[in-house]
């Protein structure tokens, strides 16, 4: 399990208040003003301009250009809970073909063109948030030398 949270969603609210929607279901608000006495350049972000310019880079950061960024993993920890959502539906398997495919030290555009799955579908099943068909987990598996176990638990 990873120790960070990863990011899937960003939002831009009032001010310099933005809010992530993280994996593991949870939407956390921040208002990076808090950061401004402590790293002055932040302080460019009051432009609603540049503050809107922002993008999630990858799962764990918020960039504006070279010299502004964020980890998101600071707004996980020091941000507001303002929603209590469900988890991504397969955020588990995402975590775990996003392993395999770091242990054979591919891409996702070299795992796409393995298996025939365009990369951003690939970028999904790893966020969790793509709805599997059990022909496309077959094909990551087998790309990965894994083996699908499906299993069905009674419910508690």
């Amino acid at each position: 399990m990873n120790m960070f949270h990863k990011a899937l969603q960003l939002r831009f609210k009032e001010g310099t208040v933005l809010e992530v929607r993280f994996q593991d279901g949870l939407t956390k608000s921040y208002d990076i003003a808090v950061l401004f006495a402590k790293y002055p350049q932040l302080k460019a972000l009051r432009s609603r301009e540049l503050f809107c310019s922002g993008r999630l880079q990858g799962y764990y950061g918020i960039v504006w250009n070279e010299e502004l960024d964020l980890e998101t993993e600071t707004v996980y920890e020091e941000g507001i809970t303002v929603h209590k959502g469900k988890p991504a539906p397969y955020s588990e398997l995402g975590e775990q073909v996003q392993a395999l495919r770091a242990e054979k030290d591919l891409s996702q555009k070299e795992l796409a063109l393995l298996t025939g799955i365009d990369q951003s579908d690939i970028s999904r099943i790893e966020r969790g948030t793509a709805n599997l068909s059990l022909k496309t987990l077959q094909r990551l598996a087998e790309a990965l030398g894994a083996e699908v176990k499906i299993t069905l638990e009674k419910a508690e």
